[in-house]
């Protein structure tokens, strides 16, 4: 099977999300407000290379399901977001993903 675009973005937010640096992960989640503003920042540059609103919705998946098994929430807002996601299907997380998505556009 070819290593297609969408499979390499996945891989590429993945990494970044491993590999960020501990203080600047928790300066990020601390405030919700934070969290939207770095989120915001990500699909604006992401789409300033060409992603459209799916891809973009991919790697926002991938962040919140490595957020949701690695992170424990810092606020109120976290918190729901992590309860709405462990719930949900995987059709539900993508759909909430594309949500986020467009909450930060």
């Amino acid at each position: 099977m070819a290593y297609t675009d969408r499979e390499a973005t996945q891989d590429r937010v993945e990494r970044k999300v491993e590999n960020m640096d501990p203080g600047k992960k928790e300066q990020i989640l601390a405030d919700f407000d934070t969290f939207k503003s770095y989120l915001s920042d990500k699909v604006s540059k992401g789409k300033k290379v060409g992603l459209g609103e799916e891809q973009l919705a991919m790697a926002a998946e991938k962040v919140a399901d490595y957020l949701a098994k690695h992170e424990d929430p810092r606020n109120s807002e976290e918190k729901l977001l992590q309860e709405l996601w462990k719930v949900g299907d995987k059709d539900e997380r993508h759909k909430l993903a594309h949500m986020l998505v467009k909450l930060v556009d």
